[in-house]
């Protein structure tokens, strides 16, 4: 199956992380859709990492839940979980669906609110960015785990020869 699209995600950074190991933490993160399983660096000693990592996953299947997994690096024992969230991508989906032309940049075409379908911790906007393109901030809340968010963005991008989104 042609892939519909890429989905660029730029993990930008850890707020207020668990600490794994005496002091701290030695943070990264796991997205996986499918089978694709994609890894930012490890930041040393740090609950407040700031990655900046940009991960692209091939969509054959909007439908298939991303899951986003941070870890804490361990040396001679298996990795720590430091908690999860699945990043729900159909909002920002559903903007791009939209046609949208010649917008004021940075105009916020739709504005997400946290609930329990998704695990943002914060309002997220989709904000046109301009030549037919669309960035998604949010904040996700880690799950299964005392605290801890990260901060992300997504934006589409187009493959060429692809099926693209826009076309099914």
């Amino acid at each position: 199956m042609n892939p519909l699209g890429a989905l660029k995600i730029t993990v930008k950074r850890g707020i207020d992380l668990i600490v794994c190991d005496t002091f701290s933490s030695d943070p990264y993160v796991v997205i996986t859709m499918g089978r694709q399983k994609l890894k930012t660096r490890v930041i040393k000693k740090n609950c407040n990492p700031e990655w900046n990592d940009v991960l692209t996953l091939s969509v054959v299947d909007p439908n298939l839940p991303i899951k986003l997994t941070v870890f804490d690096k361990d040396t001679f024992t298996e990795d720590d979980r430091m908690g999860e969230a699945v990043i729900d991508i159909e909002p920002y989906l559903e903007c791009l669906q939209l046609g949208l032309q010649d917008l004021p940049i940075g105009t916020a075409v739709k504005k997400v609110q946290p609930n329990d379908h998704n695990c943002l911790a914060d309002e997220s906007k989709v904000i046109w960015t301009g030549k037919g393109k669309m960035v998604q901030e949010m904040v996700l809340k880690l799950q299964k785990v005392e605290r801890g968010k990260i901060q992300i963005q997504l934006e589409w991008l187009d493959l060429p020869g692809g099926g693209g989104l826009l076309s099914s």
